[in-house]
């Protein structure tokens, strides 16, 4: 087995595109569940909405970048608001009904046949990154060091994702240490006691809501930077691999989502590695390449269990954020 091939792909995983996008989804699920105390099961069908929006932008209406990430921004707000304006006065597993089925309709509808002119149905679109990619600022070449070796182009996609999910993490730092934030967070624990105190529980939801879900958004928007838009990325395994970078790194914690989203992908990829590499050997040589990918993701779900009976807080977090009711 080549191993420094392996720990080299794990490796590149730790800044990758991919990884960007998970944690800018998951900071946004945090402000969801960890702070706000909603469940949300739908945060694909977020990143979804934003992505297409981001596309169709691009390629229906010519759109510059900028103007077409404001349009991902509208559009994952106006989502918000279709799904708290119905549930959030009701109880939480209201919403975590309506966001999953939400997202799944958001899959079938984007590849609707009927669609296939301004969504390219099932195919998806591709294509809206060359307006990004006019626009790096990087001298042509390739940099870097070791396993994060790139050219400017990649580099331009991993600057801007990553600086997104460091302006996210700042907000929400910011945020949360202020008067919304500690109102947010009273909410969580127990919303009757802020309710009593004059605050407007519902409106103070749906504003967690929509800023969760514009981080969901924008993470819909660097995903897609490297790839083509794929309705079938869109389903609820996405939504739950978010939920288990989250739980692995911590809710209610600022840096839990980063490193979450960093040790998922490079624990997937590493996994995938080593079982690929122990078929090529004949250790493993009675599995097909379609049972390697599906063992790497068993393995996942087994290490998402005892991660959830063992540090139900993930790694930075406290036992006493999740003693919250929802």
């Amino acid at each position: 087995m080549d191993w420094l091939s392996i720990f080299n792909n794990a490796a590149g995983e730790l800044i990758s595109p991919t990884t960007a996008a998970y944690a800018l989804a998951a900071i946004g699920l945090s402000v969801h569940f960890g702070y706000a105390g909603l469940l949300n099961f739908g945060q694909a069908g977020f990143m979804a909405v934003g992505a297409y929006a981001f596309a169709i932008a691009t390629l229906s209406f010519a759109a510059p970048v900028w103007l077409a990430i404001l349009v991902a921004i509208v559009a994952s707000v106006l989502f918000a608001f279709l799904l708290g304006i119905p549930t959030l006065r009701l109880r939480a597993d209201y919403l975590a009904i309506v966001t999953i089925a939400a997202a799944e309709i958001v899959r079938y509808v984007v590849s609707t046949v009927g669609l296939t002119d301004v969504t390219g149905g099932s195919q998806g679109l591709n294509g809206y990154n060359r307006e990004f990619q006019a626009i790096n600022p990087l001298p042509a070449g390739t940099y870097g060091i070791g396993p994060w070796t790139y050219s400017a182009n990649d580099w331009w996609v991993r600057v801007f994702g990553w600086g997104l999910v460091i302006i996210a993490t700042l907000l929400v730092f910011l945020l949360m240490r202020s008067p919304w934030g500690r109102v947010v967070k009273g909410i969580r624990e127990d919303e009757d006691a802020v309710r009593s105190l004059g605050k407007n529980v519902y409106s103070y939801k749906m504003q967690a809501l929509v800023l969760g879900g514009v981080m969901g958004g924008l993470a819909g928007v660097v995903f897609i930077l490297p790839r083509a838009v794929q309705p079938g990325n869109y389903g609820t395994a996405l939504t739950f691999f978010i939920w288990t970078a989250l739980l692995l790194g911590g809710a209610a914690t600022l840096l839990g989502p980063i490193v979450g989203a960093m040790l998922f992908w490079v624990l997937l990829s590493l996994s995938n590695g080593i079982i690929v590499g122990l078929r090529d050997v004949g250790i493993l040589g009675f599995m097909s390449s379609t049972q390697t990918g599906q063992v790497r993701f068993i393995l996942v779900g087994i290490g998402l269990m005892l991660l959830v009976i063992f540090r139900p807080q993930g790694i930075f977090g406290n036992k006493k954020e999740l003693s919250f009711n929802v």
